[in-house]
């Protein structure tokens, strides 16, 4: 059994008494990091401890780590990202909670996620899907394929963050927790101020039967107290019914579950008789797509999408290529 870091005897007595994943929990909130990265880590977390006969992290090292990432690459068959997800999530669990620092050797690499390109609607596809479509899920799509954003950005949406005067969208706490301004389309003002319209006639129900409050980002509801309530923090597309926040245990309405557009796309694709892989995020890779062929340069294009590295945007530029390498086959 390989012998404890002495750091992890420094474990405040506070959390002694809390179980593991408690802790861990505990910890990524501190972060800041969302609900979604809580479960997942929170799911890795537990099944390296089942592989492992539910023997505790603090007695375990290295190569139960490595035994049990080569088991999901070989046994398991996961995907590298999904592979790169577990590491990160154990990493976590011995650097931030057990306080214990695991240097990876040399011999162990994260997986390398395959490059591949992006599937790419034309713009006659694009609106051939949305044409099929209607009400909110037709109207989160024209989003993200009218402003390039990720599914989770425009289920987040604040009302606030609508910005109609300067027809423009601000995206608060991105990929990276950065902020980024992205185009409101002109030909969706309309429609969306009607939508705001009755989104206000639905908080103002829930303020009537004693609720309203929303999930507010890290210790904002501390700070301003009634800011929960106000319409400008309520979500763009908020779910139909109220629920139970997972965190506070208090009844709040959340906003629609991914599911409800992925569904909606995937129906609408097929009516439309669209026979190419679309998802939500289909309509993101065309907008970026779409605004390199219209003559905007890479640098723009990074920008709107949030992209840490311009490499990441770059992959759009292949796609443009009228076919591979943009070589003209000797029969043509």
């Amino acid at each position: 059994m390989p012998a404890q870091d002495s750091s992890t005897q420094n474990v405040s007595s506070a959390q002694k008494g809390r179980k593991l994943l408690d802790q861990l929990r505990d910890a990524i909130r501190t972060k800041h990091y969302s609900y979604r990265t809580e479960q997942t880590y929170a799911d890795w977390c537990k099944r390296y401890i089942l592989y492992h006969h539910k023997r505790h992290p603090a007695e375990m090292g290295m190569p139960e780590i490595q035994a049990f990432i080569i088991y999901l690459a070989n046994d398991q068959n996961v995907a590298a990202s999904t592979q790169n997800q577990a590491l990160s999530a154990i990493l976590f669990l011995y650097r931030n909670v057990l306080l214990r620092d695991i240097e990876f050797p040399t011999d162990i690499v994260r997986a390398k996620k395959p490059e591949r390109l992006p599937t790419v609607l034309t713009k006659a596809e694009a609106m051939s899907i949305i044409g099929k479509m209607n009400g909110i899920p037709k109207l989160m799509v024209q989003l993200l394929f009218g402003s390039g954003l990720r599914l989770m950005e425009c289920l987040r949406l604040r009302i606030k963050d609508i910005d109609f005067a300067n027809r423009q969208i601000i995206v608060r706490d991105g990929k990276g927790e950065n902020d980024r301004s992205v185009p409101l389309p002109r030909s969706i003002l309309l429609a969306l101020k009607l939508h705001i319209q009755k989104v206000d006639a639905l908080h103002q129900q829930d303020l009537r039967e004693g609720y309203g409050e929303v999930h507010l980002p890290y210790a904002l509801e501390r700070k301003y107290s009634n800011a929960n309530r106000e319409l400008g923090w309520q979500y763009v597309f908020p779910a139909n019914q109220r629920s139970v926040d997972p965190k506070t245990g208090k009844v709040m309405r959340h906003h629609l579950h991914e599911s409800v557009l992925q569904r909606a796309i995937k129906d609408a694709a097929r009516l439309a008789k669209v026979d190419k892989s679309v998802s939500p995020h289909t309509f993101r890779h065309s907008f970026a797509t779409h605004l390199l062929e219209n003559g905007y340069d890479i640098r723009t294009v990074q920008e709107l999408l949030g992209h840490r590295d311009v490499k990441t945007t770059m992959i759009y530029t292949h796609v443009l290529q009228r076919g591979a390498m943009a070589v003209k086959s000797p029969l043509d």
